[in-house]
């Protein structure tokens, strides 16, 4: 068995043809920037950074429609605090609330509960985007909702699905030699999610944890996998992913929302990779099925290059310059999930 000094040393020294991996988690995008993962790889091995960052992909229609509801009477948008700076075409959160829209940022949808119980008169809206990982969450916010008889709880959802994304980015040229899988996307609808994918595109994928041991470990095998064009799915992430995920969540997302199309910012729409409520819980929807624009603020912006592999975040000629984290013309230096957030820490802002 290889040691982790002999992992570090092959992928290190690797001398076979160039392959392009993509992690397509945001998490893991964190964390290869954290560890410094890339710096260790050998320059035939690159890793680029795919859509995987909830709050880069989010539509700008969708902010907008926040920004509109955070100005009604009596009513209030709840989110997390990664989506305060999100521009829409309009604007952000974070300055709608420095004007006087009504804007709450908590920890946990379940705190819009206490929120509605305190304010009767007012309809709590909450921002629910996410990927596979989040969506379940938001379906135990509408059991408790609908346990506790509250008329003034929404959602306006922002849910992506992960394998349809990635299917598009292939059959779009998308040219990757290979995936890391999403550990937290796994652990709920299992790895096995990913071998149709695997099969159509004859392409590898290796899900990983989010330790610097475990991600070199997972690109180690992926590198041998895209080396001998093995078109397969393993799982380097054991303790907490099985291959048929969580079938108690994968329920609960099967009995409130179904799939639709959904916009993903600087990608277009996607067929079935957006999750819906169904028909009988509508009547907590803040007006999702609408949310079909994407408006580009800064058309020298090249998000949409940078989230399908296609350019690295130093290629974008606003990145650095007009575009900071202090300053964001795209939403890929929004949030710290985000590829061009990272890679700006990572190299001290440096165009």
């Amino acid at each position: 068995m290889r040691t982790m000094e002999d992992i570090a040393s092959y992928l290190r020294e690797y001398d076979g043809r160039t392959l392009k991996l993509m992690e397509v988690c945001g998490s893991h995008t964190a964390a290869i920037s954290k560890f410094g993962i890339r710096g260790m790889l050998s320059p035939k091995i690159r890793l680029v950074s795919g859509p995987g960052c909830p709050v880069c992909v989010t539509p700008s229609a969708y902010i907008d429609r926040l920004l509109e509801l955070a100005k009604e009477k009596d009513t209030c948008v709840v989110t997390f605090g990664d989506m305060l700076r999100v521009p829409g075409s309009r604007g952000s959160l974070s300055a709608a609330r420095g004007e006087g829209a009504s804007v709450e940022m908590v920890y946990s949808p379940l705190d819009t509960l206490k929120l509605a119980a305190e304010n009767p008169g007012i309809t709590y809206v909450f921002a629910a985007v996410g990927f596979e990982t989040t969506a379940p969450v938001y379906t135990l916010l509408l059991e408790e909702a609908i346990r506790g008889g509250f008329t003034n709880i929404r959602l306006l959802t922002a849910l992506k699905t992960m394998p349809q994304a990635i299917r598009n980015l292939m059959q779009e040229g998308g040219e990757i030699d290979g995936f890391l899988a999403p550990g937290h996307v796994c652990a709920v609808i299992g790895s096995d999610a990913f071998l149709p994918l695997a099969k159509e595109f004859q392409i590898p994928f290796a899900v990983s944890g989010f330790g610097d041991r475990e991600l070199l470990l997972a690109i180690y095998g992926l590198v041998r996998m895209a080396k001998e064009r093995e078109a397969a799915v393993k799982n380097f992430y054991p303790s907490v992913v099985t291959p048929q995920g969580n079938l108690i969540a994968k329920k609960k997302l099967e009995t409130y929302f179904m799939p639709c199309d959904a916009v993903w910012r600087g990608m277009g729409n996607i067929p079935l990779s957006g999750l819906l409520l169904k028909d009988a819980y509508k009547r907590y929807d803040a007006g999702s099925a609408s949310l079909i624009e994407d408006k580009k603020l800064n058309h020298g912006c090249r998000c949409d290059k940078i989230l399908t592999g296609k350019l690295m975040p130093q290629e974008c000629p606003l990145f650095g310059r007009s575009c900071t984290p202090g300053s964001p013309q795209g939403a890929c230096m929004v949030s710290y999930e985000g590829s061009c957030y990272q890679n700006y820490l990572s190299d001290g802002g440096n165009a």
